[in-house]
């Protein structure tokens, strides 16, 4: 049990559908809707699972539609000098990452063990450094160790690195998200 509470006839427990951990009524009583379980209608949760859920659903509306679609990258696998151009996109069951061109890859989301966002410079009149790519280090079944896939924004057929820079943030979220549920 995660609260101080002492249970009793009156005061009941109540478990956090997302955490299954057991809290008093205030300390369990945010409803949040938790579509990664399959729950439409807001279900009980504690304040932390509440706060990640929140994230979660927002990061369902705005950045899982950027990364479904896709953005092109110049991609350079394993310690490979030369790169490729490439359209990245997530699959629709949201398992793998898939990249598309000459070549294709798949690489299975769950076997990613550290993203790392690459930067350039500063962006004029800002204190900020602008992101152009991002490293993700992880494993192949089979194999041992770990592979890096190295990708930096392309430009896409209108000549914009706009998609692709949308694209990374996306993903960078998306990152952070499981991190943060594999801790929990």
């Amino acid at each position: 049990m995660q609260c101080d509470t002492k249970f009793d006839f009156i005061t009941r427990k109540h478990h956090c559908r997302r955490c299954g951990r057991c809290f008093c009524d205030r300390c369990c009583s945010e409803k949040v809707p938790l579509r990664r379980m399959c729950f439409v209608d807001p279900v009980r949760q504690c304040a932390a699972c509440a706060l990640l859920s929140h994230r979660e659903a927002e990061f369902y509306d705005k950045q899982l539609k950027v990364l479904l679609s896709g953005a092109t990258f110049h991609v350079t696998l394993g310690n490979s000098e030369k790169s490729e151009t490439m359209v990245c996109r997530l699959s629709n069951n949201q398992r793998y990452l898939i990249l598309g061109g000459d070549s294709h890859h798949e690489i299975e989301i769950a076997n990613i063990s550290t993203v790392q966002i690459v930067t350039e410079g500063f962006a004029p009149g800002a204190g900020s450094a602008r992101v152009t790519g991002m490293c993700l280090q992880y494993t192949v079944p089979g194999a041992e160790g770990t592979t890096q896939l190295r990708l930096m924004a392309g430009e896409d057929a209108n000549a914009s690195k706009r998609q692709a820079t949308a694209w990374l943030a996306a993903m960078h979220k998306a990152a952070k998200l499981l991190y943060e549920s594999r801790d929990q």
